[in-house]
């Protein structure tokens, strides 16, 4: 087995402009979920082997403009061959688990098709090789990649997309699930269905809100359907679904602004949560968008109210929402505060909305366990002459976010998990390269994997208590 710990950076004091909380393993329970996220577009590469058709987001990188440093992922960092050293690389950082998720183009390569074995194959591979390092596979049935051919029908706002992702869920939980038991559905149905189809900012580059509603509508019937079949494939399956969840804040006290924030709320959260646990979509937000609403059929809300085992949450960053006249059908825009710490990326560091935004779900929802599925932060982290990068801003940036979670722990939410994203460098969509999330560096020309500051802090967090 390879290593990058043992010769990465030693020297793990935490030095930082900022008062950090002490947070231990410790402090959280013995069985508790310790793992990094991944996903299938952004770090497998081998974009024309053993079958893979085009996804919609190949077809994107395609078209100018489109990404922001005019790259691809035909390569990006190149996991379908190099899956085993990264898997070891999860194991030694002391990870009990492993996010990925399947490239819906590696399994039904046209409409009506069979499932394509060598595509299965690989993912039996890789799931043998986390079980062989004792991490638990928790995999995810869409990332975003749908497949090219779909698109060309319609993609999601077809209906028939539904249909086609239900024989690919299939196909995958008939052949992994005799030892994949965790399942997610779907990552982030907002951006599928407003990133994809309102603003443009990720394929298929739709901008129409009327089919984003549409989308999002399908892909949460989808959802619904899934979780029973996959349940019957799986014995003891653990089904959920992973959402990009925001708490918010009103820019002003002004009324306009308040009511940009409830309404916004209704689409950033509710939209999604609401219909989830059975409420159906918002009526303040079916009302103001009446004229966009998608095409609902006879017991699709019940399909998506099926109940789940536990709901996942991406958690990044708090938006602050203000009134805006010209931005038709939600009249909301986002404001930057000045003063407010920010990632490279430009978003705002704010650890205390992640334990206010799980408190809120505990609150205001029927009680269903929760796993922290995605969080993390982009710096512009370089790669020195004495091989080490020093992130000391993520490796705060995870010290006091996994603070908030302690806190969010103590006054009772249901956590029984956290994956931080990601465990390597990789594609960022939209952005290309230019963003960096891992705790491992990657030279994208060489390939070459470097443990970060970040990275080493996390090894030592896990492992210097595991009990």
């Amino acid at each position: 087995m390879s290593s990058i710990i043992q010769s990465a950076i030693t020297d793990t004091t935490v030095t930082s402009s900022h008062h950090l909380p002490t947070v231990a393993r410790s402090d959280f329970p013995s069985n508790f979920v310790w793992g990094c996220s991944t996903s299938s577009f952004q770090i497998e590469g081998g974009a024309d082997l053993d079958g893979r058709v085009p996804s919609i987001w190949d077809s994107f990188c395609q078209q100018a403009g489109k990404i922001r440093d005019g790259s691809n992922a035909l390569v990006a960092c190149d996991h379908y061959h190099r899956w085993p050293e990264d898997l070891d690389i999860a194991k030694q950082l002391g990870m009990n688990a492993y996010r990925f998720s399947i490239a819906w183009p590696r399994i039904i390569t046209e409409i009506g098709g069979a499932p394509n074995q060598r595509g299965l194959d690989f993912y039996s591979r890789l799931v043998d090789g986390m079980l062989e390092r004792g991490l638990q596979p928790w995999a995810t049935l869409y990332h975003w990649d749908l497949p090219q051919y779909l698109q060309d029908i319609g993609g999601w706002e077809n209906r028939a997309t539904i249909d086609a992702y239900l024989a690919y869920a299939d196909a995958v939980t008939r052949r992994l699930g005799d030892r994949v038991k965790n399942w997610i559905t779907h990552n982030e149905p907002w951006c599928t269905a407003m990133h994809g189809n309102w603003d443009g900012m990720h394929a298929p580059g739709q901008k129409n809100f009327k089919a984003a509603l549409q989308v999002a509508h399908h892909v949460m019937v989808s959802h619904g359907l899934a979780v029973p079949m996959i349940r019957a494939n799986v014995t003891d399956a653990h089904v959920g679904i992973a959402l990009s969840l925001h708490p918010l804040r009103a820019a002003s006290q002004s009324e306009e602004d308040q009511e940009a924030m409830q309404r916004h709320d209704g689409l950033r959260n509710r939209w999604f949560l609401d219909p989830l646990f059975g409420r159906g979509y918002p009526l303040d937000i079916q009302a103001h968008c009446a004229e966009f609403l998608p095409e609902i059929r006879l017991g699709d809300l019940d399909a998506i109210a099926t109940p789940v085992d536990f709901l996942g949450v991406n958690y990044y960053f708090p938006e602050t929402i203000a009134a805006a006249a010209e931005n038709p059908p939600l009249h909301t825009r986002l404001r930057e505060l000045a003063g407010r710490e920010r990632t490279g990326f430009g978003w705002e560091v704010a650890p205390d909305g992640m334990r206010e935004l799980l408190y809120r779900i505990t609150q205001d929802y029927p009680a269903v366990p929760i796993y922290l599925t995605e969080n993390g932060s982009s710096y512009d982290d370089q790669l020195e002459a004495d091989g080490s990068v020093n992130d000391s801003q993520r490796r705060d940036y995870f010290i006091r976010h996994l603070d908030a979670l302690k806190r969010a722990r103590q006054q009772g939410v249901d956590v029984r998990g956290y994956f931080a994203w990601s465990l390597i460098d990789n594609f960022e969509w939209a952005e290309g390269y230019l963003r960096r999330f891992g705790m491992v560096y990657v030279d994208f020309a060489t390939q070459a994997r470097t443990l970060k500051q970040s990275g080493q802090w996390f090894c030592d967090f896990l492992n210097r208590s595991n009990k």
